[in-house]
């Protein structure tokens, strides 16, 4: 497994093929790549495909946050995202507060993350 740091050559292609394989929806490809492009990007490669990827948002001083934690499904349980959120807790610029599926929520505490605050949403009106 090759992990990369920072990966700046995530290619938004690239990333809607991978992330329809965990999270389907509707992905615009200018919109991910502006997206890519303002995170911090995490990624597992098994050769050439991205089987994990973790992106973190950071004000690179006070505040950072997790926006997402995925692992193609026949790759989890092999510690991919594990790696990939220990790379994030070493090599972000700030600490990370982040959300979680409350199915997820036993993977983060093994992980040695701590419960914090209840998050809530404010959703965009369009």
């Amino acid at each position: 497994m090759e992990y990369r740091i920072d990966d700046h050559k995530l290619e938004a292609l690239h990333f809607i093929a991978f992330v329809n394989q965990v999270w389907p929806g509707e992905y615009d490809p200018d919109k991910t790549a502006k997206a890519l492009s303002r995170t911090m990007n995490f990624t597992a490669y098994d050769g050439q495909k991205l089987v994990g990827c973790l992106r973190v948002l950071s004000d690179g001083c006070f505040f950072g946050t997790i926006t997402e934690l995925l692992v193609l499904p026949a790759y989890q349980k092999q510690g991919i995202g594990s790696r990939l959120l220990q790379l994030a807790k070493e090599n972000a610029p700030t600490m990370l507060y982040f959300g979680a599926q409350p199915e997820a929520e036993a993977f983060y505490e093994k992980n040695g993350c701590k419960k914090s605050l209840q998050s809530y949403v404010i959703d965009k009106m369009e």
